[in-house]
């Protein structure tokens, strides 16, 4: 019988302490000064971001058929009132027909 092979075994990583001076191997971040305060091109990437995302939900929730009714009832309020105003108006006007 044949002696089975020894298991794989990696050697174990190195301390922080056998490894020597920690250097910073981090990218530094475009979107930030040094000072940490974001530039504008990032603000405003964001900024752009969050609009695109409201409008695609925006026009994702008028698509849907609870999106149409509320379109629809959005309009026969703006009707009623705009028919409101002008009876308001037509009220307070004098006889003669003056503005």
């Amino acid at each position: 019988m044949t002696p089975s092979p020894m298991p794989y075994r990696p050697e174990p990583a190195a301390t922080p302490a056998e490894a020597g001076p920690e250097r910073d191997t981090t990218v530094p971040a475009l979107d930030y000064t040094d000072a940490g305060v974001p530039t504008l091109d990032h603000v405003r990437d964001r900024i752009e971001g969050r609009h695109a995302t409201a409008l695609g939900g925006a026009e994702l929730a008028a698509e849907s058929a609870q999106g149409r009714a509320r379109q629809q009832t959005d309009e026969d309020r703006e009707r009623a009132a705009a028919a409101a105003l002008a009876r308001i108006r037509a009220s307070i006007r004098p006889a003669d027909g003056r503005p």
